[in-house]
């Protein structure tokens, strides 16, 4: 779990530092150069600047309609990291039982609670580390989205709703709503987990705070991408785990009828 934080936070540090640095202010045309330009912001910025022109001009819905298309492709890693993080919780007894048996806090005793812990996840096919894989995936994304957005001036200017897209949100509804559908989202995620594991309990609150403070810094835009994706990923837990979520209801609504 700590490897997972510090992956997060490492993450995170290179998407600031290239959100920040690279190009931001070169308008992006078909002429620019680079892998980052030719393969990832170029191919975005098409992308949704013909899907507004499908849309009637807006920039906006051409956003969300793009963002749901991106999360329909990389779908299957989403599935397999809720199926994974369901395996993980699955495998919690067995995982206390071997954190009880080597106790010891000596460094041979640790190498061998390693060992044990690994051939219990290949025994069970499960990667500890699969739950990362989607924010992996969506760091170059979001990043192609913030460069898309700022270098393409005709969705830099356009408005939806209440707000500009290459501005921040004047009121911070987008920020709020961003947090709180991630907290559901992680929420979710870690159904049933979160009281044996603090260190998840921690991730539950944190990964909500970093995508406000995130939404405030960012075009609006950005936020949209955020929410849209998010209620998505809450649809789409919600019908994969669907009977382990109500699970906890039904029974203490079996209780009270006992």
């Amino acid at each position: 779990m700590k490897k997972r934080i510090l992956l997060l936070f490492g993450i995170i540090s290179v998407f600031l530092l290239l959100a920040g640095c690279t190009e931001v202010n070169k308008p992006i045309t078909a002429e620019s150069t680079g892998f980052w330009n030719e393969y990832i912001v170029y191919p975005l910025s098409w992308l949704i600047v013909h899907m507004a022109d499908w849309l009637g001009g807006s920039f906006g819905l051409s956003l969300i309609v793009v963002t749901i298309i991106i999360r329909t492709i990389i779908l299957p890693l989403m599935i397999k990291q809720t199926k994974s993080s369901k395996a993980m919780q699955a495998l919690q007894p067995e995982m206390e039982a071997l954190k009880k048996k080597y106790s010891s806090k000596d460094q041979k005793t640790q190498q061998l609670l390693q060992q044990e812990t690994m051939a219990l996840f290949q025994k069970h096919g499960v990667n500890p580390m699969a739950g990362c894989f989607p924010l992996i995936v969506q760091m170059p994304i979001l990043i192609g989205f913030y460069h898309a957005i700022s270098r393409t001036r005709a969705i830099a200017q356009d408005n939806f709703l209440w707000f500009d897209l290459g501005d921040k949100d004047p009121y911070y509804i987008l920020p709020i709503v961003a947090g709180i559908t991630t907290f559901i989202q992680q929420k979710m995620m870690m159904a049933g987990q979160t009281n044996q594991n603090p260190q998840m309990a921690m991730m539950l609150w944190m990964m909500p705070i970093m995508i406000v403070i995130f939404a405030l810094n960012f075009p609006a835009a950005l936020s949209l991408y955020w929410v849209v994706g998010n209620i998505f990923t809450i649809v789409q837990t919600y019908f994969i785990k669907g009977p382990e979520l109500r699970a906890p209801a039904t029974g203490k609504a079996g209780g009270a009828k006992k």
